[in-house]
């Protein structure tokens, strides 16, 4: 036998025993109801808020918390301490520079919380955060969160009308995720009169001397920006002198909105800040603390405590139906999944499809509700890169009841064909959500008002289509190749909005690419076979920092077990099988599994708001190395590439 066949087999056999080995430890965090169920971590920001939400809901008498809170307060405070920065500040990703607006935020939680403000961990704080711009630098939820106890002026924060909820459906051209926050929020802003504060607490000493505290306008004559600045003033003004009634009746609008959605819901949309905020405004509603609908939404948000004592801290949400569609994905390509426990899943996923029509139905009236959320339970908010994900889960598992499987997967399919926007993408919540102007509105610096089309979705999406029977030649499918094709990067890489960056989404275009049929010989598929070669670390692996997402470009950092599993996946699906490239990161990803068939990784790869929040996903540096192995598994072995 050759060399060049030896290191070959010696290649595959220590693949098998990766996939192996991988296979068993994913198997092993099954769940008995058939899910998988990881943990999704973030920053800092989590635990500050929830000690903005103690200090409201439960603040401190005669300069005392009651026990309960005081031990809630006392271990997020810990939590925050844990992981401030050698500067003084604190990140919104593992190993990235201080941020302002959690900094302010970890200062104002960490002072309520009753550290010292001549701590040393304080004074580097206030130190650092007046290095970055003060207070003023901070963005606006961090100033209207610290205006609601009157610790910002009220006349320096944007205003969220509740009045919007009587403008049509104006609400629906904001993203899904902004509508369940702004609303509960504008309820919030409308009936507080400012919540009290410690006996001389203030934050003035973080306030940066002579730096304005007026919204930043844009130079020229009109802009957006200006015209959304200008309009906040006549805002400010209708809130001294409006007419009441109306405010009442925009007001009940929100609260009935609000409660809707409660419904069928692991709180309203089931994640963290509009959790957050719907318990503010029922407080103000009137909803007393023992009224069932308020225990339920607190309930909720304090089921998203994990840990205890030192290891305190707040999840942004659960996330088994993406975690359960995934692992599924990865066994099946392995072929190392008890027929079983894939059935388990499959039963469990298909107990979670959307029979309801939600906020989705607003531009998609005639269709058929189908799709999954991302939670336990979300039914007004099914997200389209789920359903795709969970399509692909469930081609590997047959449910008890495989007529019912059928049935699923096609409205799910047609479900999905519907969604594509008019520009041939596909979006996370809805179609068409794209309305550039309402960026430009004062709160919208989280980076996210929007729910545009995006790369990565519109690959992953057009790969579980095709996989699912439409063909190639299918319009919609047509339309998304050449969308793919038109949002390329000059470098030949694609933009990754849900997971970092450009490695994420040149993988998922890739295999979308694949899937409807590009042959590998075509120039875009070339030129980002070349962008991920040249990309790659000298270890073999691949990383890259949320950095990017600030400068729009690819920023390599150290390598992780999910973005190595990306690039190789990427290459596969790009037609490179065999080369050096593709090697080096499976020997990497085999060399770095631990004993128990796990791997490492540190960094965030997950993407909330660019710019502004990332995750950290449990689950995808086990669930992704495996279906990355085990598609080059297949590939050498002469299969085809799932």
């Amino acid at each position: 036998m050759s060399p060049g066949l030896q290191l070959q087999d010696a290649l595959l056999s220590a693949v098998s025993g990766a996939v192996r080995r991988a296979s068993e430890a994913l198997l092993s965090r099954q769940l008995p109801e058939g899910y998988w169920r990881a943990e999704l971590t973030a920053d800092t920001t989590l635990e500050s808020d929830c000690i903005l939400l103690e200090l409201w809901l439960h603040p401190p008498q005669g300069g005392e918390w009651n026990p309960p809170t005081r031990e809630r307060v006392g271990s997020a405070a810990r939590s925050i301490l844990a992981r401030q920065l050698p500067d003084g500040g604190f990140n919104i990703y593992p190993r990235g520079p201080a941020e302002i607006s959690a900094s302010v935020k970890a200062y104002f939680a960490l002072k309520v919380a009753g550290v010292a403000a001549d701590d040393a961990r304080m004074t580097r704080l206030r130190e650092r955060i007046l290095s970055l711009g003060g207070i003023q630098a901070a963005n606006s939820y961090t100033k209207i969160n610290l205006s609601l106890f009157n610790l910002f002026p009220r006349e320096h924060v944007p205003s969220v009308p509740p009045e919007m909820m009587l403008a049509g459906n104006f609400i629906y051209e904001m993203s899904s995720w902004t509508r369940a926050i702004v609303i509960p929020l504008a309820i919030v802003q409308a009936l507080n009169p400012g919540r009290p504060v410690p006996d001389g607490f203030t934050l003035q000493e973080i306030f940066l001397p002579g730096q304005s505290l007026a919204f930043a306008r844009d130079a020229g004559m009109f802009t957006w920006r200006n015209a959304f600045v200008a309009a906040d003033r006549f805002l400010k003004s209708w809130e001294r002198r409006g007419w009441k009634g109306l405010r009442r009746k925009a007001i009940r609008a929100a609260e009935a909105w609000m409660l809707e959605r409660f419904r069928q819901s692991d709180g309203l949309g089931a994640i963290y800040p509009p959790m957050m905020y719907a318990i503010m405004a029922l407080d103000l509603l009137g909803y007393a603390p023992d009224h069932p609908v308020r225990v339920e939404a607190e309930r909720q948000f304090a089921g998203l405590i994990a840990g205890q004592g030192d290891d305190f801290h707040f999840q942004p949400c659960f996330s088994p139906v993406w975690d359960t569609g995934i692992a599924m994905h990865a066994l099946g390509e392995a072929g190392a999944a008890p027929r079983e426990a894939l059935r388990r899943a499959g039963d469990w996923l298909l107990a979670k499809e959307v029979r309801h029509r939600g906020d989705w139905s607003v531009k998609r009236p005639r269709l058929a509700p189908s799709g999954w959320y991302f939670e336990f339970a979300n039914e007004f908010y099914p997200d389209i890169d789920d359903t795709a994900q969970v399509l692909l889960g469930l081609r590997h598992g047959q449910a008890s009841d495989s007529a019912r499987q059928q049935a699923c997967q096609q409205r799910a399919v047609e479900w999905l064909l519907n969604m594509q926007s008019r520009d041939g993408g596909w979006a996370a919540f809805d179609a068409d959500n794209n309305c550039e102007p309402l960026s430009c509105v004062p709160f919208a610096d989280h980076n996210a008002m929007l729910d545009p089309t995006c790369p990565d979705i519109t690959g992953r999406v057009m790969e579980a289509l095709c996989t699912l029977g439409v063909p190639a030649g299918h319009a919609a499918i047509r339309r998304g190749a050449a969308y793919l094709v038109r949002t390329q990067e000059q470098d030949g890489s694609w933009y990754g909005r849900w997971g970092v960056n450009y490695i994420y989404g040149t993988f998922l275009a890739l295999r979308g690419l694949r899937a409807a049929g590009h042959d590998d010989r075509e120039a875009h598929i070339l030129r980002a076979g070349e962008w991920l070669r040249s990309i790659q670390n000298a270890d073999g692996g691949w990383g890259e920092s949320c950095a990017g997402y600030e400068s729009g470009t690819f920023v390599a950092a150290e390598s992780t077990a999910s973005q190595t599993a990306w690039a190789i996946l990427g290459l596969l699906a790009s037609g490179d099988v065999s080369s050096s490239s593709v090697v080096q990161g499976v020997e990497y990803l085999v060399g770095t599994q631990r004993a128990g068939g796990t791997w490492r990784e540190e960094l965030a790869t997950g993407t909330g708001f660019p710019g502004v929040f990332y995750l950290t996903y449990h689950s995808y540096r086990n669930s992704f190395p495996l279906l990355a192995l085990a598609n080059f598994q297949k590939t050498r072995s002469g299969g085809e590439r799932g």
